[in-house]
């Protein structure tokens, strides 16, 4: 929100200084985040007329200018080009100093100029570099461009939060100054104009709670090429919008003042009767900017006998827009719900100062009071004539203030101290509210502006900010608080961090928006949540999996010379669910590429591969007591024979799917643009958290035994089904099995491998006899080939 401070202090008379006002402001939430003095170095600046223009003898894009002072005629070289005679400009005497420059008389080209007509950028005022500072043709030649102009000023920025709509306006940032200055805001002339004639159409409301109330006048008889007044221009002008003509800036004038956005449509191109409603699909409107858009019935819209002729909130009509040649002036002034408005600009790339204050709230009560303001104004600058206003409301769909209860007790606990009822009073009536005094303390109806006041805290906030956080007592917190003990049925997310971390990987934390072409690639769209207000395209919809972010975070390493990249990330992936909220899922992932290990001189190098990573998930199953088994895959993303779905087995023997671990496949690598091997895991991380209370028993006191075997198997056999196949057959004196040696080549048939294993034995009661494990060799080999077609290897 900008606005120039001369216009502030009319609504709010304060002998504060310029920069006691800007620490106000932010002191009491509103941040000031720009100042920008306007006009305090004009001296020698005066309003000046230009009497003639002759092209310069030595250059095509210069004039020789003799320009009337009041006093004097002076010869000006211009290149200005809107330089013209009888144009009134700003003139730079000799002697003043305008930016860096100290204006002198000089030759250019070899003709003498005796001072400098000004643009609006060289005298700090605008950004309009483009020409001359074009003053209205009234303006008193002679006199101080700073008097004439109102100057200095000083045009604040305010970066306003979201819930203080009602700060979109300069009367109610006075409210605010009011308040926190002990000062009152200075009353508000909305005298009703009297109606002269009997010009009105008929409004019709057909939108429901989408817009309960909508206000409309007649103006006849206006002369539309009245200049705007120039401290209207200069108001609009420093409040950051450029002036267009008089009726447009009168509703643009009246927004900033009382935070009303209002329009005005040319009567004489309305057929009447005017309506709101809902846009029907495929329903167009050509809009102010000349855009034709496409609506459907999310829009409201405006309409003159059933055809649209704006958008409701937003923008006007290109066909129904008002011109210098409008005689009859149609004003309206309508309350919008901002769940009709938010959102709908975007949608067509469009971003107004009428949206962006529906969108957060318009008081309810201000159109028919913009409306008279907006008149009188009209009036009093280009004639007419004003019909009787015209108001439709749906009063059970209006916002109506509801009480809050303000306990003193309340108050005084969670500020820390007590505020005496005095200046709590003197607070809340000064910001506009109704105040009632209580036994226990007040009740507050809030004016229909504040929307952001619904609850008690509410009103604890503003006491707080307009009598001052720098006045609150700094005290530490007391009360003593409950120790819980940790569960031993899950193990926490900050052991997994720490236990990762360990093994060499380091966390990374990626948005859970991403870009949805990004999830394409990974077959991962399906029950993608897209956004309805992304930041950006590239952040358009919720994750549905943790790797396509990681390893677009490993992708952008290794473009930055960073060969060796392991990451792992803990987060939520959302998937859509119809008619409810996102089902979020916490996971957790990781990815490697590179050497296995940093560069050293004692071991040769070796590239990560899917055993390592495997080894890393089996050493962070085992911290959490986790059973894993492995099973090949056809996971689209996972290279042919180096990726496998990973499960949990319970107790029972019952085995769950958790998720994925592999090498990614080439197609996919090729489509991330990476240069080299990526392998990875994604797992769902509730299941393999869940542990079960470990139980003490005791260590047998009885020898172990190992046998040593070797099996030939197909090529297709995996290892994870022969480990199984021999726990199985072994029975309960099995503690363990170690596959130490995997072996084809010379001696092995072409498409079989050779897998040696050692089993390793053990009883609680008794030590194990040669028949004993004689016997348990025997059931391994029957199972072996029976189930896998196995020989046992010489």
């Amino acid at each position: 929100m900008k606005f120039p401070e001369n216009w502030l202090r009319q609504h709010v008379r304060t002998d504060a200084t310029r920069d006691e006002l800007a620490a106000t402001l932010t002191a009491i939430g509103l941040e000031v985040e720009e100042m920008e003095v306007l006009g305090d170095k004009l001296d020698g600046v005066i309003v000046a007329r230009i009497v003639e223009c002759a092209k310069h003898p030595e250059a095509d894009k210069l004039q020789v200018c003799q320009v009337d002072t009041g006093k004097e005629k002076l010869q000006i070289v211009c290149g200005a080009p809107n330089a013209r005679p009888g144009l009134v400009a700003p003139l730079a005497t000799i002697g003043t100093v305008v930016g860096a420059l100290t204006i002198k008389a000089a030759k250019l080209r070899g003709v003498d100029s005796n001072g400098m007509l000004c643009s609006a950028k060289e005298l700090g005022l605008d950004a309009d570099a483009s020409g001359l500072l074009e003053l209205p043709d009234d303006a008193p030649v002679g006199t101080p461009l700073a008097d004439y102009l109102g100057l200095p000023d000083a045009r604040f920025e305010l970066k306003l939060t979201p819930n203080r709509a009602d700060c979109f306006s300069v009367r109610g940032i006075a409210f605010d100054v009011a308040a926190a200055c002990g000062a009152e805001v200075v009353p508000f002339d909305a005298t009703p104009m009297p109606a002269l004639n009997d010009a009105a159409l008929q409004v019709t409301l057909d939108a429901g709670a989408d817009a309960p109330r909508y206000v409309g006048r007649v103006i006849e008889g206006v002369d539309a090429t009245k200049q705007t007044p120039v401290w209207m221009a200069e108001r609009l002008r420093r409040s950051g919008i450029r002036p267009i003509s008089l009726l447009v800036d009168v509703t643009q004038y009246v927004m900033l003042e009382v935070g009303q956005p209002m329009h005005a449509f040319d009567r004489d191109l309305l057929k009447g009767p005017i309506g709101v409603r809902r846009a029907r699909a495929n329903e167009g409107v050509k809009l102010l900017d000349g855009r034709d858009v496409a609506l459907d019935d999310h829009f409201l819209v405006i309409t003159d006998a059933d055809r649209a002729v704006a958008l409701a909130g937003i923008m006007g009509g290109f066909d129904t827009r008002v011109t210098d040649t409008t005689k009859n002036v149609f004003l309206e002034a309508a309350h919008f719900a901002p769940s009709a408005v938010i959102g709908r600009g975007r949608r067509l790339g469009l971003h107004t100062d009428a949206a962006h204050r529906f969108e957060r709230g318009v008081d309810p009560e201000l159109p028919r009071q913009a409306i008279e303001i907006a008149t009188r104004l009209i009036v009093e600058i280009a004639g007419g004539a004003p019909g009787p206003i015209t108001e439709a409301v749906l009063a059970q769909h209006l916002p109506k203030a509801q009480p809050v209860r303000l306990r003193r007790e309340r108050l005084a606990r969670v500020l820390g101290e007590r505020v005496p009822d005095a200046e709590v009073e003197r607070i809340l009536r000064a910001l506009g509210l109704q105040v009632t005094a209580a036994d226990d303390g007040w009740q507050i109806v809030p004016p229909t502006r504040r929307f952001d006041i619904a609850i008690e805290e509410d009103l604890v906030e503003e006491i707080a900010r307009i009598h001052g956080y720098d006045k609150v007592p700094a005290t530490l917190p007391g009360g003593g608080t409950r120790l819980v003990s940790p569960t031993e049925t899950r193990v926490e997310d900050t052991t997994v961090r720490r236990h990762l971390a360990s093994r060499d990987l380091l966390e990374a934390v990626n948005y859970a928006f991403v870009d949805a072409t990004l999830l394409t690639k990974w077959h991962a769209m399906d029950g993608a949540v897209p956004l309805a207000n992304p930041l950006s395209a590239e952040l358009g919809v919720m994750r549905t999996q943790l790797l396509p972010g990681l390893t677009d975070a490993l992708a952008r390493n290794t473009a930055r010379q960073q060969p060796r990249v392991r990451l792992f990330e803990l987060g939520k992936v959302f998937k859509a669910s119809p008619g409810n909220a996102p089902i979020e899922t916490q996971r957790i992932a990781a990815v490697a590429c590179g050497p296995v290990a940093g560069e050293q001189w004692d071991a040769k190098a070796r590239t990560v591969d899917f055993h390592d990573l495997k080894g890393d998930l089996e050493s962070l199953a085992a911290m959490c007591g986790a059973r894993l088994a492995f099973r090949p895959t056809q996971a689209p993303d996972g290279h042919p024979g180096r990726s496998a779905d990973v499960f949990r087995l319970a107790a029972d023997g019952t085995e769950t799917r958790i998720g994925w671990i592999g090498q990614l496949h080439p197609r996919l690598q090729r489509a991330l643009d990476l240069d080299q091997d990526v392998v990875a895991f994604e797992l769902d991380l509730a299941p393999l958290l869940a542990r079960q209370i470990p139980h003490a028993h005791a260590l047998s006191k009885y020898p172990s035994v190992r046998r040593d075997l070797a099996f030939v198997v197909a090529e297709s056999v995996a290892w994870g089904a022969v480990k199984a196949t021999v726990e199985a057959a072994a029975g309960a004196i099995l503690r363990d099995v170690l596959l130490f040696d995997r072996y084809a080549g010379a001696g092995v048939e072409s498409g079989f491998k050779s897998l040696a294993m050692g089993l390793i034995l053990q009883d609680e009661s008794r030590t194990l006899t040669d028949r004993d494990v004689e016997q348990v060799v025997s059931e391994v080999v029957s199972a072996l080939q029976q189930k896998h077609g196995a020989v046992m290897r010489a």
